[in-house]
């Protein structure tokens, strides 16, 4: 990576682990300082917010059973807090990290230590900022290996590599999103991908700027890839080369082989390379490209990596020498389909499927675009004249001025949200069909309160009021079984008759379908609050997010415990 360090300190965030083993202690101290650093791409050198220099961020390694302590400081004007995205966080919610959430940000001078237990998981994970769009450069893998003495229900790999989609602005991206919120349009989009932080040779001036994964012939790679991006689902594909699934957001998968795969925001999935015993060439591409189905207006580069055999005395052609792999439309709704419906969980006596075949409460969930009205006196740029919005139920969700978890164990709940959130859409219409005429969203802080140890289904339904397009939902504090998904209005009479109720895939983040639904079903066996939101930033910006209030149950070890003492305040 071109970098060098820049003249000022944007943000020092100082991390300190600590692992203690199910057996004997284990202490490992990681020191992460986030600071601005001048870095160079697309011919141009700009300031960035990075971790200990390095962009995408120092990965984080923990075993299952492992504490991890991880004390921030905030040294910078920047507001900050960090997501551990995908960690449970069994009864630890003030350690989740979505700003105004759980916690009020970090601000300037002020320091929060993270302490939580990793429990009952292992694969790949990942950290992000979950504030504004700073995760566009705070962001980094966070890699669970099995417990001491455990193995993966695979053969042992060569080698396990992290692969992280990003996206390049050459405009700082905090400006990018304030102005679009001004005026209510659709944001600049990025001027590259990245794959490890590398916009590749399809760049201006990057073509020492490329990603290379270089590998020995006739072995097994784990490539532990994680989409970063901040607003688009990525087709991936390795030339003459196929992967084998085995993983998808830390939760193992019945295996199954492909050429192409698509990885939406927030989503891992880990892949097993087989390499060719007896290549006949040595330097084979690498390529990601944006799925999209928007209206508005989107990146359609391709970033390019580069697979090298290492055999002595080999050189190696430059790219326009090499094939390029196929890789579906930009619009490939099927693509996506057929390889979503291939995901199932390994089910097995040692990693079993536990999906709920009851339902205590039943939910019904419309996600998509609309609109609020342009203020007085004020030209927007959004759909004729108004603002840019999205919501779920039409509640497009306005972040409090006191994180909610925080306002609810204090008793002051009532002051900060309403506990109305529909259960079902407030007006019942043709989700996928003609737009409606009326396209504003309803703005509140609304959540929806559950008991502990509920069983809950969710229907998550696209709408096309402002153009139909999928939505990478993410529910933090648990994981879900995505029992069935499919196209159009769901249909409750019809459509749970095909629900998979023996291996359906068990994710923490699940693409609705462009046009369609997905179905999902888990346990509220976590107290606390919890934040649901699509993983497009700019969605995300615009209110497509909401909350689940889970109570507390009876027993000791099923409440949630006290702040700790240097939980940020507002």
């Amino acid at each position: 990576m071109s970098s060098s360090p820049g003249s000022a300190i944007a943000v020092s965030l100082v991390f300190s682990l600590l692992f203690f083993g199910h057996s004997a202690a284990v202490t490992r101290n990681y020191k992460f300082d986030i600071r601005l650093q001048n870095v160079t791409r697309l011919c141009s050198t700009k300031s960035i917010i990075t971790v200990n220099g390095k962009f995408p961020g120092p990965r984080i390694v923990a075993r299952e059973g492992d504490r991890v302590v991880i004390k921030v400081v905030n040294h910078v004007p920047n507001n900050a807090s960090i997501h551990w995205h995908g960690i449970r966080q069994l009864r630890s919610g003030w350690y989740d990290g979505p700003s105004y959430i759980t916690q009020c940000p970090i601000q300037t001078g002020q320091s929060y230590t993270y302490n939580f237990s990793i429990i009952g998981q292992r694969g790949t994970l990942w950290w992000h900022a979950h504030i504004s769009w700073l995760r566009a450069t705070l962001h980094g893998p966070f890699i669970i290996l099995p417990a001491k003495g455990a193995s993966y229900p695979f053969p042992k790999p060569h080698r396990e590599v992290p692969v992280i989609f990003g996206e390049w602005w050459k405009a700082d991206t905090e400006a990018v999103i304030s102005q679009a919120l001004q005026t209510g349009g659709g944001p600049n989009v990025s001027d590259s991908y990245t794959i490890n932080g590398l916009p590749g040779p399809s760049a201006n001036c990057s073509a020492n700027e490329t990603f290379k994964l270089r590998v020995k012939p006739g072995k097994t790679y784990l490539l532990r890839l994680i989409n970063a991006a901040l607003n688009d689902d990525l087709f991936f594909s390795i030339a003459n080369h196929t992967v084998t699934i085995v993983e998808a957001d830390a939760l193992y998968v019945k295996p199954f082989t492909t050429d192409v795969l698509v990885i939406a925001p927030g989503q891992t999935t880990n892949v097993l390379l087989h390499t060719k015993l007896n290549p006949t060439k040595m330097t084979f591409v690498m390529a990601a490209r944006p799925y999209f189905t928007g209206q508005g207006t989107f990146d359609n580069n391709t970033v390019f990596g580069l697979l090298e055999y290492k055999t002595p005395g080999a050189s190696n052609p430059s790219i326009l020498n090499l094939q390029i792999p196929t890789l579906p439309p930009i619009n490939g709704t099927s693509a996506v389909a057929n390889f979503s419906n291939r995901f199932r969980s390994l089910a097995s006596a040692q990693f079993p499927a536990n999906v709920p075949q009851q339902v205590d409460k039943k939910f019904f969930f419309t996600v998509g675009l609309g609109s609020n009205p342009c203020p007085k006196n004020q030209t927007c740029q959004g759909p004729n004249g108004s603002k840019f919005a999205a919501s779920i139920n039409n509640i497009s969700f306005v972040n409090p001025t006191i994180a909610i978890l925080q306002s609810y164990f204090s008793g002051q709940a009532g002051k900060v949200v309403t506990t109305n959130f529909p259960a079902f859409p407030l007006i019942p219409f043709n989700y996928t069909g003609p737009p409606p005429n009326n396209t504003l969203v309803i703005n509140g802080t609304k959540v929806l309160v559950v008991p502990f140890n509920t069983t809950v289904e969710v229907i998550l339904q696209d709408t096309s009021i402002l153009g139909a397009e999928s939505h990478p939902f993410h529910l933090h504090g648990h994981n879900f079984f995505v029992v069935g998904q499919g196209f159009g209005n769901f249909d409750p009479n019809k459509d749970p008759q095909s629900f998979n109720l023996v291996d359906p895939v068990e994710r923490n983040t699940i693409g609705v379908p462009s046009g369609g639904w997905a179905a999902i079903r888990f346990r509220t066996d976590n107290p606390g609050v919890w934040f649901m939101h699509c993983h497009f930033e700019v969605h995300l910006s615009w209110g497509l997010k909401m909350a689940w209030l889970v109570l507390d149950g009876e027993l000791p070890n099923q409440k949630l415990p006290p702040p700790p003492s240097d939980l940020p305040k507002c």
